[in-house]
């Protein structure tokens, strides 16, 4: 019989990246003459990748959003981001103690994220979790990211697991619309970077922190 499969997003889900990122994208934009973003606009920007955070900071600046200077900078940005990666970034409280408690239980651990492959790869390793997860799934993984269900369904794969028994954890729309195109219950983090109000957006279970997180796998897996 198969083993139970988790599948955790990364930012804003396993861990707390927002500062970071957002003084990845202060550096870049102060030089321009910018005024510095506060925190709060990269905790509902961050789940959605680096350009729109660049798109949040000409937003914040009055300036007009032109997705050639999007396109322009965003390779600058993830250059300077990769220098500053786990500067200020850290797991979630709980996070540990819920993947070793997974660990005992049986369940497959993997991580679904549009931050791209290598820096999400850095960036758990340095918060030395990398060894935990038996596959990782970028944004440039694969020629498609999420929400498109095949990342989840090819994360899951990787993981030698199978989607009747996986659960998709994230924080924002983008992995609720993944784990329901790819027709997997999912499980969402209250605490994350969402842009609008987790509890609109049917999920299978919400979480307030990762001392819930147990009971909502084990609920979420008996449906």
């Amino acid at each position: 019989m198969s083993a139970p499969c988790a599948i955790f997003d990364l930012d804003g889900t396993l861990a707390h990246t927002a500062p970071d990122l957002v003084g990845t994208a202060n550096d870049l934009f102060t030089e321009r003459g910018f005024a510095p973003m506060p925190l709060s606009i990269a905790e509902t920007t961050a789940g959605f990748g680096g350009k729109a955070l660049i798109r949040a900071a000409f937003a914040h600046a009055g300036h007009p959003v032109d997705e050639r200077e999007v396109d322009a900078l965003y390779q600058p940005f993830l250059d300077r981001y990769a220098e500053r990666i786990c500067d200020e970034s850290r797991l979630y409280d709980g996070v540990i103690d819920t993947l070793d408690a997974l660990e005992t239980q049986g369940w497959i651990v993997g991580v679904c994220t549009n931050k791209p492959e290598g820096l999400a790869r850095t960036l758990l390793e340095r918060l030395d979790v990398l060894h935990r997860f038996a596959a990782l799934v970028g944004a440039d993984t694969l020629p498609v990211r999420k929400p498109d269900p095949v990342a989840l369904l090819t994360t899951i794969e990787r993981c030698g697991a199978t989607a009747h028994l996986s659960v998709m954890i994230g924080d924002t729309d983008t992995d609720r619309e993944t784990a329901r195109n790819a027709d997997i219950p999912c499980i969402m983090t209250r605490f994350g970077y969402s842009d609008i109000p987790v509890e609109e957006m049917g999920a299978e279970a919400v979480v307030d922190s990762f001392a819930e997180m147990l009971d909502a796998l084990e609920a979420v897996r008996r449906r």
